[in-house]
C-alpha cells in the first residue's frame, strides 16, 4: 500500500490562508465601505445632509434608512384599479432644511417611456398636505377645502430630458415619413409661414400645452382637492431624475419643503406608482395612504 507523503507545514498553512482569502477581502470590503445600510423604518425619515444628492445612484442614499411601504389598489373613484401590479415601493428621504429629495425605487419588469395611442408611460409621485397645520386631508388626493400638493414624475418626460426628439422619427426610428408641409422647400425655414405652419401640425405645443413638446424637468407639480382635481401649479419648483435599475426604476423627487414644514417637525406624506405596461394612467395607479414622515433636524 503506498504512502501518502505529509504535506509541510508551511504548505498546509498557505492552503489555508487561500481558502479563507475571498471571506477576508469580503470583510475588508465591507469595512471599507462602514456599516451595514440603516435597519427599515416603520416611517419615512428626511435624514439631515449638507447637500441633496439628485442622482438616484449617488451612494449616499445607501446611508439612508429605507422605509418599505406596501402599495394598495386604487379602487375609491373611476377608473378603478382592481388588479394588483406593484407590490411596494421603498422610500428613502434627504432634507438640507430648505429642500426635500424622496428617492423611490420598485420592481418593474419592462421600461415604458414611450408617448402615443394606447401607451402608457410608467411614472410615480409624491404627495403632501398643502397645510401642515390642523386636520389631514383625505389621502385620495384631497378633498374641497383641504387641497394636497403633488409632484409627479413620468418617464416618458425623463426619455425627453435626456436627449430624446419629439418628432416622429425621434420616437419610432424605423417610420418613414414622404413629406410634412412645413418642411417644404418652398418655405424659408425660421419664417413666420414656416412656423405658422409648424403650429398647425403641433396644435397642443402651440396652445402652450404644458404636456407636449420638449421639457426642461422629468416632473410636473400639481394641486388638487380631490378626485378629479387635480390641475398644475403655478409656483411649481420641483426636480426629479429617474433611472432604470436592474429590476426596475429608481427616481429621485427632489421639492421645497411644504409651508409651515421645517427640521425638527413632522407631517404625512403618499406615493403613488404606475406601470404602464399594465395600462395604468391617471387614477389606475398604485398607491398608499399618509405615511408619518419625521424631518430631522439640521444638525449645527
Amino acid at each position: 500500500m503506498p504512502v501518502m507523503p505529509v504535506m509541510p507545514k508551511m504548505e498546509v498553512q498557505m492552503r489555508s490562508l487561500m481558502r479563507a482569502a475571498p471571506l477576508l477581502l469580503l470583510l475588508v470590503l465591507l469595512g471599507a465601505c462602514g456599516q451595514r445600510p440603516p435597519a427599515p423604518t416603520a416611517e419615512v425619515v428626511a435624514v439631515s445632509r449638507g447637500a441633496i444628492p439628485a442622482d438616484p445612484a449617488d451612494a449616499v442614499w445607501q446611508s439612508v434608512p429605507v422605509h418599505i411601504a406596501p402599495l394598495l389598489l386604487q379602487d375609491m373613484v373611476e377608473p378603478r384599479l382592481l388588479k394588483a401590479s406593484t407590490a411596494e415601493v421603498r422610500v428613502r428621504a434627504i432634507t438640507d432644511g430648505t429642500r426635500i429629495a424622496f428617492r423611490l425605487e420598485w420592481a418593474d419588469a419592462g421600461k415604458d417611456d414611450l408617448p402615443g395611442p394606447a401607451r402608457f408611460a410608467d411614472a410615480c409621485a409624491v404627495q403632501f398636505p398643502a397645510a401642515t397645520a390642523g386636520e389631514i386631508p383625505a389621502p385620495q388626493m384631497g378633498e374641497q377645502g383641504k387641497p394636497v400638493q403633488i409632484t409627479l414624475w413620468r418617464a416618458s418626460w425623463q426619455a425627453v430630458v435626456d436627449g430624446r426628439g419629439d418628432t416622429i422619427k425621434d420616437l419610432y426610428p424605423g417610420a418613414a415619413v414622404d413629406h410634412y408641409p412645413f418642411e417644404a422647400a418652398s418655405l424659408e425655414k425660421g419664417s413666420a409661414a414656416q412656423k405658422e405652419m409648424a403650429a398647425r401640425y403641433a396644435p397642443a405645443r402651440a396652445l402652450g400645452n404644458a404636456m407636449a413638446g420638449p421639457r426642461q424637468r422629468p416632473v410636473q407639480d400639481l394641486i388638487a382637492e380631490g378626485p378629479g382635481t387635480l390641475s398644475p401649479s403655478p409656483a411649481g419648483r420641483s426636480d426629479g431624475l429617474g433611472k432604470r435599475t436592474a429590476g426596475g426604476w429608481a427616481v429621485v423627487i427632489s421639492r421645497d419643503l411644504p409651508l409651515g414644514l421645517s427640521p425638527g417637525k413632522r407631517s404625512q406624506v403618499a406615493f403613488a406608482v404606475w406601470q404602464g405596461a399594465q395600462q395604468e394612467s391617471g387614477s389606475r395607479k398604485m398607491r398608499t395612504g399618509w405615511i408619518p414622515l419625521a424631518v430631522q433636524a439640521t444638525k449645527g
